[in-house]
């Protein structure tokens, strides 16, 4: 079987469980990472036994790199993807694609005129039960989907935000819950329902004043389909709760994800600790089901390492993907639907007023509708 030869951009938490992913997966051959600190490079590098760089040009190149896995913080992807795919490598990037619609649409265009695969990392769309979700949904089990909920209720402390300084800043991280907790909900959400046509949303610090960003959102979303739509997102309830995703059908049947449950994963600090489940099916003649499903769903995750199951999964996907010459599950266009819905609900607060679709980039110096 053939492999890529593949590297990481990045050194901080998350890398390592894509380091990890890429060591493992048969379609991977890591060979190299980068940082800007070569320090920091020649440090990770020796852990998996690679070579470190401080120029993703020069990694590509010198490495002969094929595939590329971006892991630094949110409003840094940008540069770092453009740089690899301009040398000729795939790129596929961490949560959320870009903080920001005008760094999304350059990375998706630089990705097209490179002719190189972008995507981007939403590995909860592998879970078996968001997985059942799509299918019942393709398959007219509901009819057609009418009402859409993302409800997140968890909690980030002090010391998560002091972990590193890049967090609960603007600058740095981009966002708050929406930017850096939601994206994978929110991604759920759009490929369970559909287009968008308006968002009116709002946001807050309710709890944690040491942050610049927001801690809590919600929004109320109108699909191109006449369906209607509900987030309620939040980092403010102590301890966690939850975060699931709901979807109801034009023959009143609903299906449910909860694709967290009690303490968030936080990645490099945390495991997952409760496997997803379909906590909610109503599908005519199937209501019995559920428990069958639980069983088989927490029988699975006891026999894996779920953090480092579902990264390999996304992981294989995308290399499958380039070897196969098909999209990735998740493309950069797919990443920059959730960029997109993060953005309106900004732009809602700011405007006191519903954002109408498709959004384009504002020129505001990349904060794009955000307060600094």
């Amino acid at each position: 079987m053939k492999q890529l030869k593949t590297g990481i951009v990045g050194c901080g938490k998350v890398a390592r469980l894509h380091a990890q992913a890429l060591a493992q997966s048969e379609n991977s051959l890591f060979t190299a990472v980068c940082s800007r600190d070569q320090g920091k490079a020649d440090a990770f590098a020796g852990d998996f036994g690679v070579r470190g760089y401080n120029d993703v040009t020069q990694m590509v190149e010198e490495a002969r790199l094929e595939a590329v896995v971006i892991c630094t913080p949110h409003p840094f992807h940008a540069e770092p993807t453009l740089q690899a795919a301009q040398a000729g490598a795939h790129v596929l990037v961490e949560k959320p694609l870009a903080s920001s619609l005008a760094d999304a649409d350059r990375m998706i265009a630089g990705a097209r005129d490179a002719g190189v695969r972008l995507g981007t990392v939403s590995q909860r769309r592998f879970y078996a039960p968001c997985q059942r979700i799509r299918a019942a949904i393709d398959g007219g089990k509901i009819g057609s989907p009418v009402l859409g909920t993302v409800t997140i209720l968890g909690w980030r402390d002090r010391a998560y935000y002091e972990s590193d300084a890049w967090r609960g800043t603007w600058q740095d991280e981009g966002g708050g819950v929406m930017v850096n907790q939601a994206p994978h909900q929110l991604d759920l959400l759009q490929w369970f329902m559909g287009p968008i046509d308006e968002v009116f949303g709002c946001w807050g610090n309710l709890n944690h004043p040491y942050i610049e960003v927001e801690d809590t959102a919600i929004a109320v979303i109108r699909f191109t389909s006449g369906a209607l739509g509900n987030i309620v997102v939040s980092n403010s309830q102590n301890p966690a709760l939850y975060g699931k995703v709901l979807v109801t059908g034009s023959n009143g049947a609903a299906l449910g994800v909860q694709t967290d449950g009690g303490a968030m994963f936080i990645a490099g600090m945390s495991d997952i600790k409760e496997p997803p489940i379909n906590d909610v099916w109503t599908v005519p003649g199937e209501e019995e089901r559920l428990d069958a499903w639980r069983q088989e769903d927490e029988a699975f995750f006891g026999r894996i390492n779920a953090v480092e199951h579902y990264m390999r999964v996304q992981v294989d996907d995308f290399l499958g993907a380039v070897l196969e010459d098909r999209p990735p599950l998740v493309t950069g266009e797919e990443g920059r639907k959730t960029v997109e819905l993060f953005m309106a609900v900004y732009r809602s607060q700011r405007d006191r007023a519903p954002v109408k679709f498709p959004l384009q980039p504002e020129d505001d110096g990349g904060f794009d509708g955000r307060r600094l």
